[in-house]
């Protein structure tokens, strides 16, 4: 096994190079001395403006203006105003990505608006492909929607999903990357294989977006969400996005018509009229302490490219693998995610017989990671914060509680 130092010479002169390298100062990383945090693919850290954009939100814009703020303050536009904000990080012109509820609440319109606007078309569209490795809630929803539409429910793995197009499918539902592995779906080819059938495709962005480009509108994506707590920062219970294609919105159904979304909000109508444009993904009345914090933590990716995010995930990746290889004995660990860069979201998933006890004992060292079960040490890389020292610090002490 190679010294510690010849990686960590490289670690430092890859350091030296990093163009994002300026980016940790704009985040709160505070911790044990040596911390490294490799989990902000389950909770990203704290952007340093947002704690005086809260208490400006609270105290004064609440505290003093009250009600006035829903005018004056921005607070009414504020889902469509931070929806554009995150338009160009996935690949979308603005106008079609609004901010609100939960990434659950999120699916369930986009997948049940899905299957309408398929069902609009033509008769017989009456089956819903789901990914068969989804994060469970994904796959809870699409039951749900699925009963609701009079659907049946196909689970496929995604390289399946071409085969299992056919004349009945209505809308299919797929994650970008797999929450467990890091593998990275090709979005442009299922995209284009689920068009051709004549179905609709909703993509779950939660692992990619603020990672690597997505690209909605140059794929011709229909619906798309996410959730903005993760590689986008946006904190603890952060408000997550729907995205509808601009030319599908004016026949977008949601099945959670709210006030917010109607085209007179306060004309308090019985009957239900939908606004135009992204707003009508929108149902009740925004939350707007956790959206405000979000807005102030998307200003890190000002002067920031997602191109240049992607390349330096790779390399992080790449540079971990690397030192995990000359650090950890032979046999202790197998890598899960997929070493083309084609085919990696931006996280190394390592599987190992104790997964569990190793990671609570890297947590203790310093080293944050999480375990997925049964047997998944998982590592997410947010480029924004994450350097390749602490990369070679990670794999080192990660061998040393291996051996």
């Amino acid at each position: 096994m190679s010294e510690p130092t010849d990686l960590t010479q490289k670690a430092e002169k890859l350091d030296a190079g990093d163009e994002l390298a300026s980016k940790r100062a704009e985040f709160v990383l505070d911790g044990p001395e040596g911390a490294v945090y490799l989990d902000g693919n389950s909770l990203g850290a704290l952007p340093v403006a947002v704690p005086g954009r809260v208490a400006d939100v609270v105290g004064r814009q609440w505290g003093e203006m009250r009600i006035r703020s829903w005018t004056e303050s921005g607070w009414w536009t504020a889902p469509e105003r931070i929806g554009d904000r995150i338009a160009p990080l996935v690949g979308a012109a603005a106008g079609q990505v609004v901010v609100g509820d939960s990434t659950s609440v999120n699916v369930f319109k986009a997948l049940v608006g899905a299957v309408r606007l398929a069902q609009e078309n033509g008769p017989g569209r009456d089956e819903i492909l789901v990914d068969a490795t989804t994060f469970p809630t994904d796959g809870y929803i699409a039951g749900s929607a699925a009963r609701m539409t009079g659907c049946a429910l196909r689970p496929v793995e995604p390289s399946e999903v071409p085969g299992a197009l056919g004349e009945r499918t209505a809308a299919v539902l797929l994650n970008h990357v797999d929450y467990r592995t890091g593998r990275l779906h090709d979005l442009p080819s299922l995209t284009a294989a689920v068009h051709a059938a004549g179905a609709y495709a909703v993509w779950d962005l939660c692992h990619s977006a603020g990672a690597l480009p997505v690209g909605l509108d140059a794929h011709g994506v229909d619906l798309a969400v996410g959730c903005t707590y993760k590689y986008l920062n946006g904190g603890p219970g952060s408000p997550a996005y729907l995205y509808v294609r601009a030319d599908l919105q004016d026949r977008f159904d949601s099945p959670l018509p709210g006030w917010n979304s109607h085209a007179e909000p306060f004309g308090m109508r019985s009957a239900y009229t939908p606004a135009e444009g992204a707003v009508r993904g929108r149902v009740g009345t925004p939350d707007i302490l956790s959206m405000l914090a979000l807005e102030a933590a998307l200003e890190v990716w000002d002067g920031v490219t997602v191109e240049a995010v992607r390349a330096k995930s790779l390399a992080l990746t790449d540079f971990f693998l690397e030192c995990v290889g000359e650090y950890v004995p032979e046999g202790r660990v197998e890598c899960l995610t997929p070493l083309p860069h084609a085919e990696r979201g931006s996280q190394v998933a390592l599987r190992c017989a104790d997964a569990g006890p190793v990671m609570r004992r890297l947590i203790d060292r310093g080293v944050v990671g999480d375990f997925r079960h049964p047997d998944v040490l998982r590592f997410g890389f947010t480029p924004l914060y994450v350097g390749f020292a602490d990369v070679e610090r990670a794999a080192r002490v990660l061998a040393e509680e291996l051996r």
